[in-house]
């Protein structure tokens, strides 16, 4: 996992850049989530754990429509910029180091909903690393429970294997960002490149490098049932508004 915490840890300063308005995304993002919680019965005195909350992206905006929300993230730097983050939108949330493959070890007790968004699954690159990590996030969902996870279309990414992804371009009062990734594909892995080019002021580029294993939602679904979930649902952004497939999996 050295990659990915280098990844993350090196990024939580720029993270934001990859939104156009990161303050906006956080509200409409929290928007879609709680129409899926109250889709499947869930309302505001659900207890959430944002196991993957990096900067705070669900976590805070979830919060912020009075949600009782515990968040975790395996880098520590990404942690203490959502600490900041929450304290600038003057919402509480419990923020705790941890692994998802060994959420036992931080989290004793069990939560309504537990979370895990924006393609962080694929970062376990082995199958062993993947079922540790949903058995780990299964194991906290509470009975009656359900965990929602988003990654990206594997299914059909696979199906061309594209060497980059389009580039975001936000036009803003001070100038131009732009982001976009390149894909190194190596068989059911690709390493990522995340560049940053911010010229607003003056020009700066960044470049980050991770890697990822590609999740099929047949692999992801299989390992939820047998973790014990009862029921495993997808939907897709044309019904959520969401920008990633989400899987919902019921205790």
């Amino acid at each position: 996992m050295d990659i990915i915490q280098s990844f993350y840890d090196n990024m939580a300063a720029q993270y934001d850049k990859l939104f156009f308005d990161w303050q906006a995304t956080t509200q409409e993002q929290a928007e879609i989530l709680e129409k899926l919680f109250a889709d499947n019965g869930f309302d505001k005195t659900a207890a959430v754990l944002d196991c993957a909350c990096g900067i705070g992206t669900q976590a805070i905006g979830l919060a912020a429509r009075g949600y009782c929300v515990t968040a975790s993230d395996i880098s520590r730097e990404e942690l203490a910029e959502a600490e900041k983050r929450a304290e600038e939108n003057r919402v509480k949330i419990r923020f705790e180091h941890a692994d998802f493959r060994v959420l036992s070890e931080s989290f004793p007790e069990q939560f309504d909903l537990v979370i895990c968004m924006d393609n962080a699954l694929p970062h376990m690159l082995t199958g062993e690393d993947l079922k540790a990590a949903v058995r780990s996030i299964a194991d906290r969902v509470a009975a009656d429970g359900m965990f929602v996870a988003s990654i990206r279309d594997y299914d059909a990414l696979l199906l061309d294997k594209p060497p980059y992804s389009p580039p975001y371009i936000h036009e803003t009062e001070k100038g131009r960002r732009v982001s976009f990734q390149i894909w190194n594909w190596e068989g059911e892995h690709y390493q990522l490149t995340q560049y940053i080019i911010d010229d607003q002021e003056t020009l700066q580029v960044s470049k980050f490098d991770c890697a990822y294993r590609t999740v099929r939602r047949e692999e992801l679904t299989e390992l939820l049932y047998a973790s014990g979930c009862k029921e495993v649902l997808w939907k897709f952004p044309e019904e959520t508004g969401f920008y990633q497939p989400i899987v919902l999996a019921k205790k």
